[in-house]
C-alpha cells in the first residue's frame, strides 16, 4: 500500500490545538495521510537561529510530522519577500503591487533547495508526494535533481495569471519551467489551467496535448480540481451554534436586533476586495434609503501579514472608510458597518453565516473561496439566505445560482444587495437548493479522492472531471442533501468550469436588471453588459 507525503509551507500540528485551523484543508489532508499511512513536511511557523540541518519526524497514530525551522534571514526572503510580496501580487493580478527583489528570489530557491535536501531521507521508494502551493512551486524540481523518481503532485491554492501577466516576473521562464518536474498538477478552475499551460507554451515552447503539456523528458498533466469543504460537518455546526445561541453570536448579532443582516469574512487581504465591498453597501444605503436603519453589515477580517506594508495600509483603509460612511449614514441607535478584526472559531463563523440573510462575498480574484461554500453549507433549507459572490473567485466557475457580480462595480454590487434582501423565500430556496447539491457533490472529500486517485492512476481521466452543477433541483433536495454521501457527484459530461459561468449569466439576467419585474424571468433575458465569463 502506497504511503502518501504531503509538503506545505506550514504543517498544522495536532496537539497545538489551533481552534481557528481546525478544519477544512488541514482536515482533509490528514484523514488522507491517516488513511494510507504518511509524512507531512514544512515549515514549522516558526524561526530559529542556524537554519534546520535534519529533522526528527514525531509520529502521532498512523501520521508522522517532520518540521522545519527558518532563519529569520529567510523568513523575511523566502515568506515574507518573494512569496507574499512578489508571488502573491502577480498571481492575483496586481502587478503595481509585486515587489520583486532578486535576493528574496534567491531566498525563495534556498530554502525550497534545503527543503528538498531535508526531505529526500525521508521518503521510501513507493511513495506518492502531494505537494501544496506557491511557496514551493520549484520543490519538485529540486526533488528530481537529488534522483528521486516517485509520483510528484502540485496543488495550486490561489489563481494562476495568463502568461503576459506572469511573464512580467523576472525569471519568470526559468521558474515556470519547473512545473514540469511535476506528473500532475491541479487548479482550482480550467481557466486556471489553461493559463499554466499556455504560460509553458509561450515562455518556454513547451507541446500541449490537451491537459497534458512536455517541455522535456517528462509529460506533466494539467487539471482543474476545484476544492470544497466538509459540507455535512459545516452544517452541523450552524445548527448547533445557532441552538447554542453561543457568545460571540449574541454579542455581534444581538444589537441587531430585528434588523437584517450582511455578512463578508476574510482575511485582511487586498485581493479580498474588502475597502470596495464597504464602499458598495455604503451606495446600497445612499441609493436605498428605506433600508437605512433596517438592515447592516458585518465585516470580520482578522489581520495577516500586518508586518508586510501593503496589508498595514489596508488596515488603516478599511478603517477609514468604514468610519467616514457610519459617521455619514449612521443614526443615534444604529450603525451602518461593524469591521471586526479578529478571528472566530468554525462553530461562530458557522452561526454568523446562519443568521445573515446575505452573505457578501466579492474578493476581488481568489482561486476558490470557501467562504462562499461555507455560507451555503450553513443556511437554514426553509429560509435561506442569498449569496453575492464575485464573478472573479473560482467558486463562481460552480455556484452559478448565486447572485454573481463584478466588485470592481460598486453600483453593480449595491444592486445586488438590494435584490438579495428583497428575494421572496420560493426563490431564495430553489437558488440554495442548486447551491447546496453542488457543493455537497464536490466535497473536500471527493478533492482528496479525485486528486489522490489521478496522480496515483487508480481512476480513468474520465472519470475525474469536476461535477456540474445539477440541471434541475430535485424536489426532495431541502432535507435529504444534508444526508447525501459526500462523495457522490451528478454525472457530468464537461468541467464544470466551463459550464457554470453560463447559469451565472442566467443568474444575473434573472436578478440584477434595471427594468425586470419579476424573479421569475429565466431564459431569453438579456444579459447584463458586463456579465461575461470571468478572467
Amino acid at each position: 500500500m502506497m504511503r502518501l507525503v504531503v509538503v506545505s509551507n506550514r504543517v498544522t500540528m495536532p496537539e497545538r490545538g489551533e481552534k481557528v485551523a481546525a478544519g477544512g484543508l488541514a482536515v482533509a489532508l490528514r484523514s488522507a495521510l491517516e488513511k494510507h499511512g504518511g509524512l507531512w513536511f514544512g515549515w514549522s511557523g516558526t524561526t530559529s537561529a542556524e537554519p534546520s540541518s535534519r529533522v526528527e519526524p514525531v509520529r502521532l497514530g498512523n501520521v508522522s510530522y517532520a518540521v522545519v525551522d527558518l532563519t529569520e534571514a529567510e523568513r523575511q526572503s523566502y515568506y515574507l519577500g518573494f512569496s507574499n510580496r512578489a508571488l502573491w501580487p502577480l498571481m492575483h493580478y496586481r502587478l503595481g503591487l509585486t515587489d520583486f527583489d532578486r535576493s528574496d528570489y534567491a531566498g525563495y530557491l534556498g530554502v525550497n533547495r534545503r527543503f528538498a535536501k531535508l526531505l529526500v531521507p525521508q521518503l521510501k521508494p513507493d511513495d506518492v508526494i502531494w505537494i501544496h502551493d506557491y511557496h514551493l512551486i520549484p520543490l519538485a524540481a529540486e526533488l528530481r535533481r537529488r534522483g528521486v523518481t516517485n509520483r510528484i503532485g502540485y496543488f495550486h491554492h490561489i489563481p494562476w495569471p495568463s502568461a503576459e501577466v506572469f511573464g512580467a516576473l523576472p525569471f519568470s521562464a526559468t521558474l515556470i519551467s519547473t512545473m514540469t518536474a511535476y506528473d500532475l498538477v491541479g487548479m482550482q478552475t480550467q481557466t486556471d489551467a489553461d493559463n499554466l499551460i499556455g504560460g509553458l507554451v509561450a515562455l518556454r515552447g513547451a507541446h500541449r496535448d490537451g491537459e497534458r503539456v512536455k517541455a522535456g523528458p517528462r509529460e506533466t498533466v494539467v487539471r482543474p480540481f476545484p476544492i470544497g469543504i466538509d459540507v455535512e460537518s459545516f452544517r452541523k455546526l450552524a445548527v448547533a451554534s445557532v441552538r447554542a445561541a453561543t457568545q460571540p453570536i449574541r454579542a455581534t448579532t444581538g444589537p441587531l436586533g430585528g434588523r437584517k443582516l450582511v455578512i463578508g469574512v476574510d482575511r485582511l487581504d487586498y485581493s479580498k476586495g474588502i475597502v470596495q465591498r464597504l464602499e458598495a453597501f455604503g451606495q446600497f444605503l445612499r441609493s436605498h434609503p428605506e433600508h437605512r436603519g433596517n438592515v447592516g453589515l458585518l465585516q470580520i477580517a482578522p489581520p495577516s501579514r500586518s508586518d508586510v506594508p501593503e496589508y498595514a495600509e489596508l488596515d488603516r483603509q478599511s478603517d477609514e472608510v468604514a468610519g467616514r460612511l457610519n459617521a455619514a449614514l449612521g443614526e443615534f441607535d444604529w450603525t451602518p458597518i461593524r469591521v471586526v478584526k479578529k478571528a472566530y472559531s468554525r462553530s461562530a463563523l458557522a452561526g454568523f453565516y446562519r443568521r445573515a440573510q446575505v452573505g457578501l462575498v466579492t474578493p476581488m480574484r481568489d482561486g476558490m473561496n470557501l467562504v462562499a461554500k461555507e455560507y451555503i453549507a450553513a443556511q437554514n433549507p426553509e429560509d435561506p439566505g442569498v449569496l453575492v459572490l464575485s464573478r472573479f473567485a473560482g467558486a463562481a466557475h460552480q455556484m452559478g445560482e448565486a447572485l454573481i457580480v463584478n466588485p470592481y462595480d460598486t453600483h453593480e454590487v449595491a444592486e445586488a444587495i438590494r435584490t438579495a434582501l428583497a428575494m421572496p423565500q420560493s426563490e431564495r430556496v430553489r437558488r440554495f437548493e442548486r447551491l447546496y447539491a453542488t457543493i455537497a457533490a464536490s466535497d473536500i472529500g471527493w478533492w482528496t479522492s479525485r486528486y489522490l486517485a489521478a496522480l496515483t492512476g487508480a481512476e480513468a481521466a474520465d472519470k475525474l472531471a469536476p461535477p456540474e452543477p445539477p440541471r434541475k433541483a430535485s424536489g426532495a433536495t431541502r432535507k435529504p442533501a444534508a444526508r447525501q454521501r459526500a462523495t457522490t457527484r451528478p454525472a457530468a459530461k464537461k468541467p464544470a468550469a466551463k459550464t457554470a459561468i453560463q447559469p451565472a449569466q442566467a443568474a444575473n439576467d434573472a436578478a440584477l436588471g434595471e427594468k425586470r419585474g419579476s424573479f421569475g424571468q429565466r431564459a431569453g433575458s438579456k444579459p447584463l453588459p458586463n456579465a461575461a465569463s470571468p478572467r
